[in-house]
């Protein structure tokens, strides 16, 4: 053993709730700040950008290749978020465990979005656009997993709404900056990918994790292989109604914001210049609502000493909002979808990071875990854009049946959600 490991402190991976009196301001900064620089450039593409290059390319079947695309990715993710979370959790760094990953995916992130602007077949698209999953889920799991690490229970709901204020304007803000560039798809797609290159250093350089070399070693045996490669198998119940709560609410609102841009130009028949005004409408009616309620949900889950009600009544908000739309085809509707559903998604972004760290199994495997309910968030926006193509086809090309249907899946989700037993 070398000086520099004798000398580290014995490893702990979770803070009890007595070692920390005080919130640890500086993890929620970091870890919201790098979230807002994965998930607005991710959202700017995937949401506004990438439907509308997908048109250049192929515009007779536009809502097919997207969907092409989601499927692929989302199965590129399912495996990418369990891997590299279990990785994670096994490196042993004077970096500690998440921070070489999280660079790592910055880079690769950003690498590849410029690859994916200079592709112009539906192959390159989609091949570019898995690669691209893989380099951006390194960045998710391992910066979920410090407010794990680093974080006392207590203090969880606050922290995690310093994440979700950070979450919610990458959210929402990314699609306002996506739709900025309309008229100069390329030039979006590198102004994203360099900003996704900034998360993983500046979340790094706040937090400065600590090394992981006094963390025990693991010999490569089939039991460590069930514990950091494989979902959960032991106590999970909660986990596991954590995770499709999670997946139902999600894909209520990704489902929309995915078909945004056709739901805007083939159900409510606004022209282009309407579509991008639309757009930057409803996504800061999605991101005032949502910051507001984000800032002060965290800290009265904390006081109330309740995670539940609170992401139920999350979910009910947001199955509200979806639903306007089928009232009419008029444009106010959508915005209210963004006022309404906005406030449900603050509360959630807020809370529901809290629910999901008080579930996990297993410390130890904090980011493999955590990599794995992320799947939700990922998964689902992936997921939506399949659901919305399936919905949209089987009613004959109709965009009325999203609302209703996106609706209950966020009541579903809800209900899920009560239904944990061992989390308030």
């Amino acid at each position: 053993m070398s000086k520099e490991e004798q000398s580290e402190p014995a490893w702990v991976d979770s803070i009890p709730d007595e070692r920390q009196p005080k919130a640890p301001i500086k993890i929620g900064i970091a870890t919201g700040l790098g979230a807002l620089l994965w998930l607005g450039p991710y959202l700017g593409v995937n949401a506004v950008l990438l439907p509308a290059k997908v048109e250049q390319i192929m515009p007779s079947n536009k809502a097919a290749v997207v969907a092409l695309m989601a499927s692929a990715a989302m199965i590129v993710a399912t495996l990418a978020n369990i891997i590299i979370g279990g990785l994670s959790d096994l490196t042993r760094s004077k970096w500690g465990r998440r921070t070489p990953w999280i660079i790592t995916g910055s880079i690769g992130g950003c690498v590849m979005l410029v690859v994916f602007n200079m592709v112009t077949s539906v192959t390159g698209l989609v091949v570019s656009w898995c690669v691209y999953q893989i380099f951006l889920n390194a960045i998710v799991a391992p910066l979920l997993a410090i407010i794990s690490d680093q974080v006392a229970p207590k203090h969880r709901g606050t922290i995690s709404s310093i994440y979700a204020f950070g979450y919610v304007i990458g959210q929402y803000g990314g699609q306002i900056v996506g739709a900025q560039f309309l008229k100069s798809i390329g030039t979006g797609i590198i102004v994203m990918g360099l900003l996704t290159l900034l998360a993983g250093p500046i979340a790094a350089l706040i937090v400065r994790e600590p090394s992981s070399h006094a963390m025990p070693k693991k010999s490569f045996t089939w039991n460590m292989f069930v514990q950091n490669f494989i979902f959960p198998l032991h106590n999970a119940r909660d986990f596991y109604l954590a995770l499709f709560g999670k997946m139902f609410i999600n894909t209520a609102t990704s489902a929309i914001m995915a078909y945004q841009l056709y739901i805007l130009s083939d159900y409510i028949r606004l022209n282009t210049n309407g579509q991008q005004r639309y757009v930057s409408l409803i996504s800061t009616l999605l991101m005032i609502t949502a910051i507001v309620m984000s800032i002060t949900a965290g800290p009265i889950s904390d006081k109330i000493k309740s995670r539940k009600i609170p992401v139920f009544t999350a979910a009910l908000l947001v199955a509200i909002g979806v639903a306007m739309p089928a009232i009419s085809n008029a444009p106010w509707t959508m915005l209210v979808y963004g006022a309404v559903a906005g406030l449900g998604m603050g509360i959630f972004f807020a809370v529901d990071q809290a629910l999901n760290l008080e579930v996990l199994p297993n410390p130890e495997n904090a980011a493999k875990d955590l990599g794995i309910l992320n799947l939700a968030n990922t998964g689902s926006q992936i997921l939506g854009p399949i659901v919305a193509a399936g919905i949209v086809t089987a009613a004959g090309g109709s965009y009325y049946w999203i609302f209703p249907i996106c609706s209950a899946l966020a009541l579903i989700g809800g209900v899920m959600v009560l239904m944990i037993k061992d989390v308030k």
